[in-house]
């Protein structure tokens, strides 16, 4: 093949006229392969649910015509209605040229197995705890499940509202500073029909949770360094940025949790966080505490675990 051929099947198609797509492509197996070739062309980053541009065009398109992810493999090859094939065209347009993350194209954004309402006022759910909710936080508490839960900087309300869905006989608490993501929580409280024992509150870490305390504060707090906070991809500045920054290393609001979280935990309590990339920092600020470094079975870094007696003993180092 000639060199001036290669170069032409390596240009996008995307400008293209839908007429002309639209005239060639018919079947959802179409529309699969040229979304992951557009998105392989566009070098998207994929870091909200996806690892890959198949994997994003597999979540586009399912998303967009309302499929499960576990669809018989024969529907690849039904044919789409029009209006169905405009409306994957104009995803993967938008997808590609304003680099808004996936999950906000379409508003809904899977975690722990449960579909979460999101927009541009909370963080896209992806925390690993998902795995440690799905397990019932079986490692700290083996016998019963824990009675109350706190989900701190709770945005989506992701990790409270699964929390209860998969523990039926725990209270919850969705705790945040911003009412917009206090909003969006309160969508999913509705979805998930689970409003009897989740109440969304506002709250500057713990200042609104006065006199509450909780067998289980789980928290996925803002924890991106300024160094990494200004190298990320633009997909990430579609995300509200005060759920993101914290500080020159990441541990503003960690710090706060550190320091605090004892008051509001039972004697037997525990308190999970995710820090993310920032666990660095967190071990060069509090060297003598001994962290509980958790690892996941599908990936993922930076969550550690202390207990109540463990954030008594070291309290010195959080002052």
């Amino acid at each position: 093949m000639s060199t001036h051929l290669n170069a032409e099947y390596s240009h996008s198609t995307l400008s293209l006229p839908e007429s002309a797509l639209m005239s060639d492509l018919f079947t959802l197996r179409d529309y699969l392969r040229w979304v992951s070739s557009e998105f392989y062309l566009a070098g998207l980053h994929y870091g909200h649910g996806t690892d890959s541009a198949w994997d994003e065009a597999v979540a586009l398109c399912l998303g967009a015509l309302h499929l499960p992810w576990n669809i018989d493999p024969s529907v690849l090859e039904a044919r789409l209605l029009p209006v169905e094939r405009q409306r994957i065209i104009a995803l993967a347009r938008e997808r590609i040229t304003t680099r808004r993350p996936l999950p906000y194209l379409l508003g809904e954004s899977f975690f722990a197995g449960y579909p979460f309402s999101v927009d541009e006022r909370v963080l896209i759910p992806r925390s690993p705890i998902a795995e440690l909710i799905e397990d019932g936080f079986s490692a700290w508490f083996p016998e019963e499940p824990p009675a109350s839960v706190l989900d701190l900087c709770t945005g989506s309300g992701c990790i409270g509202i699964a929390s209860a869905l998969y523990l039926p006989t725990c209270e919850v608490v969705l705790a945040d500073i911003s009412q917009d993501a206090l909003a969006v929580a309160r969508q999913n409280i509705t979805r998930h029909d689970v409003g009897d024992r989740v109440r969304a509150v506002e709250s500057d870490v713990f200042s609104g949770l006065e006199g509450r305390r909780f067998d289980l504060i789980v928290s996925n707090p803002p924890y991106v360094d300024t160094r990494d906070l200004a190298m990320m991809p633009a997909e990430f500045r579609h995300e509200p940025s005060l759920a993101l920054g914290a500080g020159s290393d990441g541990l503003d609001i960690v710090r706060r949790i550190l320091r605090e979280a004892r008051e509001h935990l039972t004697d037997d309590g525990w308190l999970i966080v995710e820090v993310g990339n920032s666990d660095r920092h967190v071990e060069t600020a509090f060297p003598d505490v001994p962290f509980l470094w958790l690892e996941f079975e599908r990936g993922g870094q930076g969550v550690f675990a202390l207990s109540a007696a463990e954030l008594d003993a070291h309290a010195a180092s959080f002052v």
